[in-house]
């Protein structure tokens, strides 16, 4: 009877085990997200026309870090330029464009850190995924076996169970941050469209 209830457990085992993810970029095993991978993108498809960089006061170097911020609203951004630009009458274009370039340079470099993050991520549940597979292939021998180590059986159920468990969560988690280093590429954007309405014409 023994020996059925764990030959059962195994089949339950079988059926539940997760597959490795499937990256999207079939081009780069380490990519598990279903978005495109992106390496790095280009502040000048965001901002029109060449920017000459400029020293930034200390008000517009404050409001750089602000805007970089992912917990400032976009709202709030646009709120925080309108008075920045009222405050600030001499305010050219040169300004703002650097003020943009900043702001990308902080969005674009903690992007990059996350797509690092993504890859050893991915890394770490391939690596989860196989030992899962290395359990399952000991416990189906050990099952086959004349006199089953029933002890060793129990240890790997519960290490099979325990190992999926983290492996579920940590799927579901990198659904999250998968798509954040979309959300910084708009956020980048956004923070473009809103400085460029304050543009001197």
């Amino acid at each position: 009877m023994r020996a059925a209830r764990h030959a059962l457990g195994l089949a339950l085992c079988l059926a539940q085990v997760p597959a490795i993810a499937g990256a999207a970029d079939f081009s780069d095993p380490d990519w598990p997200c279903i978005q495109r991978k992106v390496e790095s993108l280009s502040a000048g498809l965001m901002w029109p026309g060449p920017v000459v960089r400029v020293q930034l006061s200390p008000a517009a170097d404050e409001l750089v870090e602000t805007l970089s911020l992912r917990r400032v609203t976009l709202e709030e951004a646009e709120t925080l330029v309108a008075a920045f630009v009222e405050r600030n009458k001499q305010v050219d274009g040169q300004v703002l464009g650097t003020i943009f370039y900043s702001v990308f340079d902080n969005i674009a470099g903690t992007r990059q850190r996350l797509i690092a993050g993504i890859a050893r991520y991915s890394r770490s549940q391939i690596a989860l995924s196989s030992r899962i597979d290395g359990s399952r292939v000991e416990m189906a021998g050990l099952v086959r076996e004349k006199n089953p180590d029933f002890d060793r059986i129990d240890k790997l159920e519960e290490q099979i169970d325990w190992d999926e468990r983290i492996y579920r969560d940590r799927s579901q988690a990198l659904t999250y941050v998968c798509e954040t280093p979309v959300i910084l590429e708009k956020r980048a954007y956004a923070i473009a469209q809103i400085l460029l309405k304050h543009m001197p014409r």
